[in-house]
């Protein structure tokens, strides 16, 4: 079963975005026009079927009350069709009130995970800040919470923050953890997709921790498959295929290609590895990590 791992939905008459609000302005994966308007299922789910896929992982997308968010795409989990559907919802591990905000979130029986970003790019993570919360002891506390409850836990950062970070992971062993974006190689020189490599063991080497190959588009428009080809080799290379997972990261990827393009450029790279390997990376690890069900 062909499981996308990371995509998104928004109704913009349902729940509130204000990313999706604020018209006119650039972000660090492009102009978001095109994509500021209702995104829901029945697009989503006919691109994804026409490439082969059966199941999908909804993830959180900065809406403004979270929990409506999360509320919202549970309810679309009728219009599925017998489709395993999973959702990582957003909670803040750092807040007072987690506890609770995770209570109200489990009660939604398609939530699996939280996701809480640490960065999304070195020039918006500047405005935002993001990084303290890696210097908050509470962020650990919630990390252990999750555990405890036996939830997954979506990361978001850039390569800077890897190193930082790793030793935190290293406390909570038992979390089930999965790297977004393949860690955001923002730099795609030479040199800079060396040092992402480099920078990236420090979590490859953390048994619990997967990665997703997600998003490689938002930060190159313009890239191919050959482009992205060396990317996609190192995350199988320090991961192996039981720990990796694809997600199309739609429709924000949609802004630097087709759902067809997407999923015929990574057929085409994974094909020089084993068909076993292939369903692992398609699904079987996806499935694994986040408890879907058929």
């Amino acid at each position: 079963m062909k499981i996308d791992a990371h995509h998104h939905l928004w109704n913009l008459t349902k729940v509130n975005y204000p990313w999706l609000m604020d018209k006119g302005k650039i972000r660090f994966f492009g102009d978001p026009t095109d994509i500021q308007r209702n995104y829901l299922w029945p697009e989503y789910s006919q691109d994804a079927k026409n490439a082969g896929f059966q199941g999908s992982v909804h993830i959180q997308v900065g809406a403004s009350d979270p929990i409506q968010e999360a509320k919202w795409v549970d309810s679309i989990n009728k219009e599925t069709q017998c489709w395993p559907v999973a959702q990582v919802a957003f909670a803040d591990l750092t807040d007072v009130e987690l506890s609770r905000n995770l209570d109200r979130l489990q009660e939604l029986k398609t939530v699996k995970g939280i996701r809480q970003i640490v960065g999304r790019a070195p020039e918006e993570d500047t405005l935002t800040s993001l990084s303290k919360l890696l210097e908050n002891p509470n962020f650990l506390k919630g990390l252990n919470k999750l555990s405890e409850r036996g939830l997954t836990f979506d990361l978001q950062l850039i390569p800077e923050f890897m190193e930082i970070i790793a030793p935190i992971l290293k406390k909570v062993p038992d979390l089930k953890v999965v790297l977004c974006h393949a860690g955001s190689p923002y730099n795609r020189t030479a040199a800079g997709l060396i040092d992402w490599s480099e920078r990236l063991k420090d979590l490859s080497n953390l048994k619990n921790l997967h990665c997703k190959l997600s998003g490689l588009g938002m930060f190159e428009y313009n890239w191919s498959t050959e482009s992205i080809k060396p990317i996609v080799e190192t995350v199988i290379n320090q991961f192996g295929p039981e720990r990796v997972m694809f997600g199309s990261n739609f429709p924000v990827d949609s802004i630097s290609s087709n759902f067809k393009k997407l999923s015929t450029s990574y057929e085409t790279i994974l094909s020089q590895y084993p068909t076993t390997q292939q369903n692992e990376i398609f699904g079987l690890t996806a499935k694994k990590f986040y408890s879907l069900t058929s």
